[in-house]
């Protein structure tokens, strides 16, 4: 079995589940193979959709970016909510216009870098678990916000946001990582939202 590569945005994988769902996923195997053995079979057939259904959550397809200057792209597969211009916010300076997108349970969770670049920050926020859909949640909720500057010096900033089932952010980059456009850079387990501004 192959592993995926975090960083190269078309890398392709056998097993397309992002690498954060294993334990889930084995956990629940685990369990529906005992409840089969001890003959429990309702059980065991409710362990096995369950299973099913972790594997599709932690789903991690290969995406064709595209290339071509001044392309921005989603952080994330949702909904956009929310489009609009925002003054001066504690991490990033000026006026930008942000883009809220909602990502449900059925939706996929890795988060991807919306432009090429650097990162230059790195800022995790504890706080609340609100439904992620809420207006308060990108400013109440536990978050972690990131900022890239682009090679052409334009700043990108991208928000992972907990919200009421979604407790777990996952970040795999750090100030300094030089990143793709496209390329994987974390996710938000079960549910929840990213905003970008730029």
């Amino acid at each position: 079995m192959t592993q995926l590569n975090w960083s190269d945005p078309t890398s392709q994988t056998a097993f397309p589940v992002a690498k954060a769902g294993y334990p889930f996923i084995f956990a629940s195997a685990f369990a529906t193979a005992v409840f089969a053995l001890l003959g429990v079979g309702f059980l065991a057939v409710l362990g096995l959709f369950a299973t099913g259904f972790i594997c599709y959550f932690f789903r991690d397809p290969d995406r064709l970016v595209p290339t071509g200057e001044g392309i921005v792209v989603s952080p994330a597969d949702g909904k956009v909510i929310k489009v609009e211009p925002v003054d001066q916010t504690s991490y990033f300076e000026g006026t930008c216009t942000r883009i809220s997108v909602f990502m449900s349970v059925f939706n996929v969770h890795v988060n991807r870098v919306p432009h090429e670049g650097t990162i230059r920050q790195v800022t995790y926020h504890p706080g609340k678990f609100f439904s992620a859909n809420l207006d308060k949640a990108s400013k109440d909720n536990e978050h972690n916000a990131l900022l890239l500057e682009s090679p052409a010096g334009k700043q990108v900033g991208f928000v992972q946001i907990a919200g009421l089932v979604a407790r777990r952010i996952i970040c795999a980059v750090q100030p300094g990582d030089v990143l793709k456009r496209g390329q994987r850079f974390g996710m938000i387990c079960f549910g929840s939202s990213i905003i970008g501004r730029w």
